[in-house]
């Protein structure tokens, strides 16, 4: 068709600020053949739709490579060696212009203190041109190619005043007292101080960008095909419909397919929303990007390329990015005619003092009208204004730093501040994601009575809890299946000793059979039970059916065919999700929540949780629908998730918010990530952003102050080219202090902090042992005190860089639920 058009997605480098952004969107819409193009800062992306008829891919590269930005390898391993390189070459042009610059300082405060040389002028003609042309040569590259495609940035104002102090420096060599020499010094300083912002932006930028690196997975995705009865490990693009791939336990699925040889228990939360493990068997079908628990299983490929699963949500993020409601940041608002108002100013300032004084005086001026455009560029030039939203960014993402929040965008502090819904998935987001015992049902003569896990009273003349937890983990530890590894892991923890199984045998998607000391244990299914003659007890159907109407799975335990217990598990909500939840109801945002799992269920969550919106049984392409329903109907919309099925919705939000623990999908389609599992981050994420928004308003507010004062007392020759350079320094400066002017003066003395933290799972001394361990090996100079009475702990240190949120963390990676509930100084 001739209409028809195709879309390249492309990773970017050397975007430094919106302008950089506005530049190339600008740069193709100029371009014959393209219909958009849309530049992602949060992600260094750019996504073109283009008429393949009169572009092809390299053109569009060539454009971008042109106007002096860098298009990453699409492997991201080697995108982040690139960015490593980048950051060296930057730093060694700002290494070489700060050498000039500090030479061409000292001969001004030689000159200033009386002393004058004339070969001081040609010292400082050539830092100018070796400024310019050697560390500086790729910003004049760049405003060349906007200049050429007709737009108007901060690289064509800062060469307009760059040229400007060359053109007049060298007017000083013919011109008698003419000052040259602090033109040449104007042209150095301009140029150090542009590559300085570059820089910083691009430390800020990398420095979100390694942090999220550290949380993917950068293998590359391959498959064991299997072919003339061998096996071999290739990259997945290789495979072919029809392939056999061997997928053992633990892998994850790599392309979707139908199970031809073999069964397991398969884990599809990250792509369905499905809490607990699925049965799989021969004939079924497996989806690309879910998680093989337990059996091997061999899988004919059934789905290659635009027909999987994950590339279907590859589309899905694309189509999200394209239609992502476009923020206009407050800085982009003022520049729009910001740069034409200085150039018009600049204009406006030679006119006087050539024109305008022959009509008044008779005289031209034009020593004074050519220092006025000089001080008009230098006061113009926009470099504390492009930098107040970046230094509140640095600002608001260090304080986000402490508490474990990784913020990728400047955009999302503006968007947080209007936000109104906030929407959470639920599997993996509100729950933990992985099955956990929460009841253990005891014999009570011919009836069961239900205990929560938490509940250490035993009864006389029943089996204990601790036997029964004993027995089924003992049978179940040989088995892979994830119900199976709940009982192991309860036990564990609980350091109860297992016992030494014969025989073990096991029933695919039923449970399993062991001999422990000649005594037949079976465990598993009702169903299974009842299949191997179990007697079973009176109101376990009951129980069991209650327990379901409760999201929970029942697992029953046989010894020599009498049923001696039985396992209520679950996938456990988050200790902290209710009160993350309750104060962003506080703050004013509307939870919903939007899950693929079944209704019974998000229902079940969504009531202990306290969100009374819920979307149940939600495929993922139509989570994406709606959230962009929502942002329809006038709302601005944060998403918070952690799965694949999540990252097109992650995607569309104003803001998207990625569980740090996550897939590596959420992770890179998201503005904000949570280091970790913690949701009482997601309140102070809010909070962050509106506070930082604010800063940013502080920072436009006290830059434009003295841009907007200087640029016309410069029209009017008050002021020379060096007072305005001391302007413009003093403009950053304000707005650096204003930035960070609390964190510099704050008190550096280092006193010692006392935590109380109460920790629900400590059972024994070894517990005690490890959280000590784990805290001395994280923390210098800490002491710990902990009581197994009231599962507390008493932890003093020094204030250092760790938090309390940062000490929280520690414990929960390590398996105990902490939470802070005192603390003092």
């Amino acid at each position: 068709m001739v209409n028809e058009t195709k879309k390249i997605q492309l990773k970017l480098g050397g975007l430094s600020c919106s302008f950089c952004a506005s530049t190339l969107e600008k740069a193709f819409a100029k371009k014959e053949g393209i219909k958009k193009a849309t530049v992602s800062l949060a992600h260094n992306e750019i996504l073109v739709e283009y008429k393949p008829e009169k572009l092809t891919p390299n053109n569009i590269k060539d454009t971008i490579k042109d106007l002096g930005y860098i298009v990453r390898d699409p492997d991201k391993l080697k995108a982040f060696e690139e960015e490593e390189q980048e950051i060296k070459q930057k730093r060694s042009k700002l290494f070489l212009s700060a050498s000039f610059t500090a030479a061409a300082l000292l001969i001004m405060l030689i000159m200033w203190s009386g002393i004058m040389l004339p070969w001081f002028v040609w010292i400082m003609f050539g830092l100018a041109l070796i400024t310019v042309f050697g560390p500086g040569l790729f910003i004049l590259k760049m405003a060349f190619q906007s200049l050429k495609r007709g737009i108007l940035n901060q690289h064509v104002l800062l060469e307009f005043g760059a040229f400007s102090g060359l053109a007049g420096g060298i007017a000083g060599f013919f011109i008698k007292d003419f000052p040259g020499i602090e033109f040449f010094a104007v042209s150095v300083f301009i140029v150090t101080y542009h590559i300085l912002s570059d820089f910083t932006s691009l430390k800020v930028r990398t420095k979100a960008s390694q942090a999220v690196r550290n949380l993917l997975k950068l293998q590359p995705s391959t498959a064991s095909v299997i072919r003339n009865n061998n096996e071999e490990v290739i990259p997945v693009e290789e495979l072919n419909i029809n392939d056999l791939i061997r997928i053992r336990p633990g892998e994850n699925i790599p392309v979707d397919g139908n199970i031809v040889e073999g069964s397991s228990s398969v884990d599809e939360s990250i792509v369905t929303g499905e809490s607990m493990p699925v049965e799989k068997k021969t004939g079924d079908e497996v989806i690309g990007g879910s998680m093989n628990k337990s059996g091997t299983m061999i899988v004919k490929v059934t789905h290659l390329g635009e027909d999987s699963f994950l590339q279907k949500v590859a589309h899905s993020i694309e189509e999200a990015r394209a239609l992502k409601p476009g923020i206009i940041l407050l800085v982009d608002k003022i520049l729009k005619y910001y740069v034409p108002g200085v150039l018009f100013f600049s204009g406006l300032s030679i006119l006087i003092w050539t024109a305008g004084d022959y009509f008044v005086t008779g005289h031209i001026d034009l020593v004074r009208g050519i220092l006025a455009v000089l001080a008009v560029f230098i006061m113009g030039y926009p470099c504390a204004l492009g930098m107040a939203t970046p230094l509140a960014m640095i600002h608001g993402g260090g304080k986000a730093a402490e508490k474990g929040i990784l913020v990728r965008s400047s955009i999302a502090f503006q968007a947080l501040k209007d936000a109104n819904i906030i929407v959470f998935d639920k599997t993996g987001t509100i729950t933990k994601g992985t099955p956990e015992l929460t009841d253990i049902i005891q014999v009570d003569g011919k009836n069961l009575t239900t205990h929560l896990v938490s509940d250490k009273t035993e009864r006389a003349g029943q089996a204990g809890k601790d036997y029964i937890i004993q027995t089924a983990a003992s049978a179940e530890y040989p088995s892979e299946h994830p119900l199976a590894e709940a009982i192991v892991n309860y036990a564990d923890k609980n350091n109860l000793t297992l016992q030494q199984v014969i025989d073990f045998e096991s029933y695919p998607g039923k449970g399993v059979k062991a001999f422990i000391e000649n005594n037949e244990i079976l465990v598993g299914s009702l169903n299974f039970l009842n299949s191997k003659n179990v007697m079973m007890l009176n109101n376990a159907v009951q129980i069991s059916e209650k327990m379901k109407d409760n999201s929970k799975t029942i697992v029953g335990v046989s010894e020599n065919g009498k049923l001696i217990g039985m396992f209520a598990i679950a996938d456990t909500i988050k200790e902290d999700a209710k009160d993350a939840i309750k104060k962003l109801k506080d703050a004013g945002l509307e939870p919903i929540m939007i899950t693929g799992d079944n209704k019974q269920t998000a229902l079940s969550v969504a009531e202990q949780v306290g969100i009374e919106r819920v979307e149940a049984e939600v495929l993922p392409e139509n989570k994406l629908h709606k959230i962009r329903q929502l942002q329809e109907s006038g709302n601005k919309v944060i998403m918070v998730g952690d799965g694949i099925n999540d990252a097109p919705a992650l995607m569309q939000a104003d803001v998207g918010i990625a569980i740090g623990t996550g897939t590596d999908i959420a992770i890179e389609s998201a503005d904000i990530v949570v280091m970790g599992g913690r949701l009482r981050s997601i309140p102070d994420v809010y909070q962050i952003g509106k506070n930082s928004y604010n800063k940013t308003v502080q920072n436009l507010t006290l830059a434009f102050s003295f841009n907007g004062i200087g640029v016309p007392l410069a029209v009017s020759g008050l002021i020379s080219p060096i007072w305005a350079m001391i302007a413009m320094v003093a403009s950053v400066s304000t707005v650096l202090l204003n930035s960070f002017g609390t964190s510099i003066f704050k008190s550096k003395r280092n006193k010692s902090k006392t935590l109380n933290i109460d920790i629900k799972n400590i059972h024994c001394d070894n517990c005690i042992k490890t959280i000590k361990k784990v805290l001395h090996e994280k923390i210098k100079n800490v002491k710990v005190n902990a009581s197994l009475n009231n599962h507390i702990i008493e932890v003093t240190y020094k204030d250092t860089k760790i938090t309390e949120e940062g000490i929280e963390e520690i414990l929960i990676t390590n398996g105990f639920y902490a939470k802070v509930i005192e603390k003092s100084t």
